[in-house]
Formats: C-alpha cells, sequence, structure tokens
C-alpha cells in the first residue's frame, strides 16, 4: 500500500500531467509596481508591467493599442538568464489604466497572462493624501529540488510605511485564471515568505499570488474588520529538478554582497555600482541572473576555483517614466541548483526644483555655477562643499559661487544612453560631527552632452580593455623534469608550498631530484627510455602587467586529447591529491605543479593536460590577489582586485618517457586565438622528446574597471 506521502504525489503528478497544456503559455513571472495618478484622484493609476518571458524573446509591442497612454520599454541589456531551460528574457511597459482592473493579456503570440489588480482610490486620514500600493520585487525564476524544502522569502516594501500580506490569488473571487494552489507550496502570509515542503515531481509550476497593504496598527490590538487598502498581483515560476546533491549545496553569496532588501538612495545622473560574489563548492556558477530596470548594466563575470563575481551598475539618468522605487534582484545559478535569492532597492531622492536665479553653465572645461544665498536659509555656508575639497567654493553677501572642472573637484563621468554627463554634488558636511552626520544641503549639479557634440577622448570613459590593463600576453603551459627548463632555479631545489586541502602536510625542503645514470663518471650520462618519476607542470604568462597574479582554478590530467576520460588533480585552487604539490615561486605570473607520476592514474606513456586559468591584479597597493584555495578568506581580496576572463588552456601530448638519445630541446609553439572558457578548442600542437606546450593569444574584451 502507497504512504500517504506518495499518494499525494501520484495524484498531484496525474492531475498536473492533465493541467499542463494549459500552462505551458504561462510567464515565468510578473508583477506591477501601481502609482495612482493625482490628477484624477486616483481613479486611473499608472501601470509598471515587468515580464519574465521564456525565449525565444517575443515582441510584446502588442500590449500598447493605439491612441492608448502606454510605453513598451527597451529590454534591459543585463536582465535575463539562461536557467532554467530554454532560457528567458525581461520585457517592461506601462499603461495608464483604470484602479481596477482584470484583464488577459497576450504577449507574443504564445505567452497570456491574466491581470487583476485593485487600486481603488483611498485618501489617508492622516495626510490626505492618496494611498500608494506595495511595490514587490520579482525574482528570476525559481527553482528547487526534489526531495528539499526550501525557503523563498519575498521582498516587498511599502512606499507609505503600510504593513504588507501576501498570499495566494482566489479564482473565486477573480483574480486568476487556471491557477492552481499546490499542496506542496505554503504561504506565510503575515511576512511573506513561501516554503517549498519538496514533496513534488519534478516540473514546472506557476503561483499566482496577491499583495496587499493594510493600516497598520500594533501586534497587540486585534481588528476584525481591516480590509486591505489595495492588492497587486505577483506571479511566479518554480521549476523542481532531480538531483542526486546535498540539499546544503546551494552557492552562497559573500558578506560583501549587498543584503537582501537594501535600500540605495540615488541622486540624479549618479552612477550606482556594486559587486556580488557567490561561492560554490559543488558546481561552477554558470550564470548570475538579473532582473532590473532598464538600462541596467553587467560586467566583469568572472568565475576563479569556487568563486563568482560580477559587477552590476545603473546610471540615474531623465527617467521620468520610471517609478520611484526600483528592485534589482539576482540568483546564481549552476547546472542544477540556485541561490537563495536577493533583491536591492534603488530609491530615486525626489528633489525640489532649481532655486529661482540660479545659473548653471557648462563649457568645454568647466561648469560655473551661481546660486542665489535667498535660497539657502538656514544653512551654514562655510560646511559647503563639493565631491573634491580641493576645489573651493566662494560666496559673497548675494551669492554662492563656484568654478567646477569637468576634469577635477571629485566631477564624476557618466553615459546616460548615448549621452555624456558630467556630475557633481555640493553638499553640506560636518566633518567634527559625532552624532548627525546627514547634511542639511544635497544640490545635485550636471553638464549633459549630447552624443552628437561628444568629440575627442573625453568620451571613451568606458570600461578598459583586457588589452588596456593586461596588455598583450600570452597564456601556455610546459612540461619538464626537475632542475630543467625555463624555471629550474626553483624547481632543481624546491620549496613546496602547504596545501591547505591537507593541514597535515609541512612545509619543508626538497632536494633535486636528478634522472637516473648509468655511468660512475663524474659527468652523468641520461638513461633514455625509461619513465619518468616525477614531471613539473609549468603554467605561465608573459603580461608584463605590473602585480600581475596568474590564477589557476583547475586541472585535468587524461590519457586522451578529446578528456572523455579525464581526473581532476587541481580543483577551485586546491590541489586534490598529495600525489600533487605545488612549488614556491617568486614570480606571480608562474605556477608550476609537481607530478608524483609512479601514483598517477595514467597508466600509458602520454598524458594530456587542461587548465582553466585567470590573470589578477591588485587594485590597491597594500593588497594581493585571492588565494583560490583559501575559502571565504579570500572573499575580501576578490572585491579588491581586477581580473581577465577565464581562459582554458591545454597541452599537446605529454611523452612520459625519455624517447630520444639527445638532450631535449626548448618547444616550440604554436599561437592560436582562445575564447573564455573554450574546452573543446584544440590547438596544433608540436612535441619534443621532452616537454610539449600551447599558447593562447588573448583578444578578448576585458569589462572590468580599476577602482
Amino acid at each position: 500500500m502507497l504512504k500517504r506521502s506518495g499518494l499525494v504525489v501520484l495524484i498531484q503528478g496525474l492531475s498536473l500531467a492533465l493541467w499542463l497544456p494549459g500552462c505551458e503559455a504561462s510567464s515565468l513571472g510578473m508583477t506591477v509596481h501601481v502609482v495612482p495618478l493625482e490628477s484624477t484622484g486616483g481613479k486611473t493609476v499608472r501601470a509598471h508591467f515587468t515580464a519574465l518571458l521564456p525565449r525565444p524573446c517575443p515582441d510584446v509591442s502588442g500590449v500598447c493599442p493605439s491612441g492608448e497612454d502606454c510605453l513598451v520599454q527597451s529590454p534591459p541589456v543585463a536582465s535575463g538568464g539562461s536557467l532554467p531551460p530554454p532560457g528567458w528574457c525581461v520585457r517592461q511597459w506601462q499603461e495608464t489604466l483604470p484602479s481596477r482592473y482584470n484583464q488577459p493579456l497576450l504577449l507574443g503570440l504564445n505567452t497570456e497572462l491574466y491581470v487583476s489588480m485593485n487600486a481603488e482610490p483611498n485618501i489617508r486620514g492622516y495626510n490626505g493624501k492618496l494611498n500608494r500600493p506595495a511595490f514587490v520585487a520579482l525574482p528570476p525564476p525559481l527553482r528547487a529540488r526534489v526531495n528539499c524544502p526550501r525557503l523563498f522569502e519575498l521582498t516587498v516594501k511599502d512606499p507609505d510605511g503600510d504593513t504588507v500580506r501576501c498570499r495566494f490569488a482566489r479564482p473565486d473571487w477573480g483574480e486568476c485564471r487556471d491557477c492552481w494552489q499546490h499542496s506542496f507550496i505554503e504561504v506565510d502570509e503575515e511576512n511573506c515568505v513561501l516554503r517549498f515542503t519538496g514533496e513534488a515531481p519534478a516540473r514546472q509550476y506557476f503561483l499566482h499570488l496577491m499583495v496587499e497593504d493594510f493600516i497598520p496598527y500594533p501586534k497587540a490590538r486585534y481588528l476584525v474588520d481591516n480590509p486591505p487598502l489595495s492588492s497587486v498581483p505577483l506571479h511566479l515560476s518554480l521549476t523542481v529538478e532531480e538531483s542526486d546533491t546535498s540539499c546544503s549545496e546551494e552557492p552562497l553569496a559573500s558578506e560583501e554582497t549587498l543584503e537582501d532588501k537594501s535600500v540605495v538612495f540615488v541622486l540624479p545622473y549618479q552612477e550606482v555600482k556594486f559587486t556580488v560574489i557567490y561561492t560554490s563548492q559543488l558546481e561552477n556558477v554558470s550564470e548570475v541572473a538579473l532582473v532590473g530596470p532598464p538600462e541596467l548594466y553587467r560586467f566583469g563575470m568572472a568565475s576563479f576555483g569556487p568563486f563568482t563575481k560580477l559587477t552590476v551598475a545603473w546610471v540615474r539618468s531623465e527617467n521620468t517614466s520610471l517609478t520611484q522605487l526600483l528592485p534589482v534582484c539576482f540568483v546564481a545559478n549552476t547546472p542544477s541548483l540556485q541561490s537563495a535569492p536577493r533583491c536591492v532597492w534603488f530609491y530615486q531622492r525626489e528633489l525640489s526644483g532649481l532655486p529661482a536665479g540660479t545659473e548653471l553653465k557648462c563649457n568645454n572645461t568647466e561648469m560655473r555655477l551661481l546660486l542665489p544665498l535667498a535660497s539657502l536659509s538656514n544653512v551654514n555656508l562655510t560646511e559647503l562643499q563639493l565631491n573634491s575639497p580641493s576645489c573651493p567654493v566662494v560666496y559673497n553677501s548675494t551669492h554662492l559661487m563656484a568654478a567646477i572642472s569637468l576634469y577635477g573637484c571629485g566631477t564624476q563621468t557618466v553615459h546616460a544612453g548615448t549621452d555624456l554627463v558630467y556630475t557633481n554634488t555640493l553638499r553640506s558636511v560636518r566633518p567634527y560631527t559625532v552624532v548627525d552626520r546627514v547634511p542639511s544641503l544635497v544640490f545635485p549639479l550636471a553638464c549633459r552632452v549630447p552624443a552628437v557634440q561628444v568629440q575627442g577622448p573625453h568620451y571613451a570613459v568606458g570600461v578598459p580593455t583586457e588589452r588596456e590593463t593586461f596588455g598583450d600576453f600570452r597564456l601556455w603551459v610546459e612540461f619538464h623534469p626537475p632542475g630543467e627548463g625555463p624555471m629550474a632555479q626553483f624547481t632543481g631545489t624546491p620549496t613546496f608550498r602547504a596545501n591547505p586541502a591537507f593541514e597535515s602536510r609541512v612545509r619543508r625542503e626538497a632536494v633535486a631530484v636528478h634522472a637516473p645514470n648509468n655511468s660512475d663518471s663524474d659527468s652523468p650520462v641520461r638513461v633514455y627510455g625509461v619513465r619518468f618519476d616525477v614531471l613539473d607542470l609549468l603554467v605561465m604568462s608573459d603580461s608584463e602587467a605590473e602585480r600581475v597574479e596568474l590564477m589557476v582554478s583547475s586541472c585535468l590530467e587524461s590519457e586522451t586529447d578529446d578528456f572523455q576520460e579525464s581526473q581532476r588533480f587541481l580543483d577551485k585552487g586546491c590541489l586534490m591529491s598529495e600525489d600533487f604539490q605545488e612549488i614556491d615561486v617568486s614570480q606571480g605570473n608562474v605556477k608550476i605543479y609537481r607530478f608524483d607520476l609512479n601514483k598517477s592514474s595514467i597508466n600509458g606513456t602520454t598524458m594530456y593536460v587542461q587548465c582553466v586559468v585567470n590573470l589578477c591584479v591588485p587594485t590597491s597597493p597594500s593588497d594581493q590577489c585571492p588565494d583560490l584555495c583559501q575559502g571565504a578568506a579570500a572573499q575580501t581580496a576578490i572585491v579588491d582586485s581586477v581580473f581577465t576572463a577565464s581562459y582554458t588552456v591545454r597541452s599537446g601530448p605529454v611523452s612520459l618517457v625519455r624517447t630520444s638519445t639527445a638532450p631535449p630541446t626548448t618547444t616550440t609553439t604554436t599561437t592560436t586565438t582562445a575564447r573564455p572558457e573554450a574546452p573543446g578548442s584544440h590547438a596544433t600542437k608540436q612535441t619534443s622528446s621532452m616537454t610539449t606546450g600551447f599558447t593562447v593569444m588573448i583578444i578578448g574584451i576585458f569589462l572590468h574597471r580599476i577602482y
């Protein structure tokens, strides 16, 4: 007889199989940010839609009928992802709608979603203003695993400070169509937390919720009649996958990553930038998926060892059509795992108009500010300064004046679309105040240069390329017997590094390892045709960038060049066996690993090696690039370092025996172009009796900025 839990799963699976055709057209997520319009007394609202749609990404221009007050936003470049398959993209639009709205929407040719919202006017008694519905952030498509319970905490924020609750949509109230309340999904309504029990068959599910705001009352006071002030929809998708991994192996965000529900205040033309770092011990992170506002940018995606780093940036420009609160949500995906979603809020500060009589003139080299003192009542003029205190702010009895260099004074340069914008800020600074550090004046200044007027090098204020940061460089690998080759001074009498993965190993000095000889004379003669006991792998770069460091994330060895059967001897920066040792080298652009061939799994006379490598430069003179094998201790160094993309380099066939009667010669290697993380790429291989190499000319674009 089936157990009760097994019977429940069986019934759910049969029911969902019948229900599946009607759900294939569902979106992977949808939310609406509702802003009541004062001009109509709240009878109409500006509804800002964000929808996650499966690839191929559809054209949603049809959601804006001709003649209606509707705007389709340009697709966010940084948003979207590839997991779950076949991938998904973000589509955003806004439309003026009645405050109570219940309609189906057709997105593209195959996706239909039903929108139900109730934002009918409610005047708040304490200030006489219209109530504003709650905002809810939309995370990327959620993923979970069979028999692995998970909590998904929704990120909600009410602009009026009301209490926010979340519940399942009710079809009997007309809030959804073909919606299904699954028994394996529970919702904590007061805290807006979804709980997945794990008792669900592998497939994709769709969740329909309503987010509501209530007049806040103390918990000790119970009200029988406290109806919601408004209700807005939230659609989510949950993909449940089969997996044999532990339920606690998901990628984890580092302490340097912004906390969930963080709020970042943004001034006009201010650039917001933050870095996310994930640690994944079981599987490499394949992507960091994002959902955010238009003109959100990502750059610097790099993986090294167990770490993955990505920088996210957004510039507040003349985006008057966007809401005051803008969420950015992100997750780290591996082939079978997903991190806990995190969402942060960009809060666009409201600023009053320029005081009467204010003048801000822009020329080719500076901006000149003239500000009437009558507009600065109760402001201590001696506390006012620009981004850089080195540029003076002067004033007389009537006006405050400042000449602000576009290339100094702390002036920053950002791009707003195709235009170039120079920004600075006049603010009150109280350096001697201990308790109150909030300035009494924040006055943003900006000079905007249209793209057609931008000339010369000042427009090229983008992120430096890899070549600009690291120069023209090559990456390659070589094999040599101990005491031979270009690093003989380190391998002849080596000092081995301690491996944190094997704490029992102590740092020790090793004597030079010599090949056997068959002569008793003072000049040993090498014996050829015998298998080596040890060989040294050299991973090398010729980058001449100052303080550059080579980082090796992983390495494989195999008896065949297709690596279909291989053994990983280095993973996430750590050697995986005591049969391999790292030799300490004083040069940052070289790594040397010693192979004990007597203990190797390679039984033949030839082997191949493949490694994934990065180059790194620390941004501060006092810092160092991270030691990937140090685990969490390396995370802070990752934030303060600049990396190339990850590159895969392979050796040619490496002979494990001496086959020549003549001394070995240096290998001439073939240069080829490589792509980041391209394990299947091959190069022409050329070998000698002793050593082989493979070089990679780097021409990729580097997407990091040194800060």
